[in-house]
């Protein structure tokens, strides 16, 4: 009964300290709210399925987050999210902004990086809002160090095109 109580108290003080920013990952990824909720949530069972000790707590925020970027890439590559069409695209479409929670919301830059390609976003995102350096993403995505520079620098010129389209030229 206590070491129950423990495992639960443990469960409820790591979704405290890590459910924001694995919504945001998420989020960044699906471009929806609920299935950034449900991905998360997803996240924390197949942690607490596990049950494997984590060394520490890097590798344990590693390891939710690379869960987390996983269970994105397996919904949107899944053949029913292919097939079908989200309500709000099948309206006719008024003007909406993508954001993210606790942004700004007329962040045009952040929107840019949303229509990024998922390799380029996920490094792009975590550099830049999660604050990782280059060798903490290459570990989280099991990528080498010089592909999460590449990934960087050509999303950086993606973000660049995305935001420069449709502006006359200074001469």
């Amino acid at each position: 009964m206590e070491q129950e109580f423990a495992r639960e108290l443990r469960w409820n003080n790591l979704a405290a300290e890590y459910q924001t920013m694995l919504y945001r990952v998420a989020f960044a990824n699906m471009h929806n709210r609920a299935d950034a909720e449900d991905v998360v949530q997803e996240a924390f069972l197949r942690y607490m399925k596990d049950e494997k000790p984590i060394a520490n707590k890097e590798h344990e925020k590693a390891w939710l987050i690379r869960t987390t970027i996983h269970i994105c890439m397996d919904i949107l590559k899944s053949s029913w999210r292919r097939r079908t069409v989200p309500l709000e695209e099948s309206m006719p479409a008024a003007s909406r902004e993508v954001y993210l929670p606790y942004q700004i919301r007329d962040d045009r830059t952040l929107e840019a990086v949303l229509k990024l390609p998922v390799h380029y976003r996920n490094a792009i995102y975590l550099f830049y809002y999660e604050d990782y350096s280059i060798q903490e993403i290459a570990g989280v995505l099991n990528e080498k160090e010089g592909t999460i520079k590449t990934r960087l620098r050509r999303g950086r010129e993606e973000v660049k095109k995305i935001l420069t389209e449709g502006r006359p030229e200074n001469l």
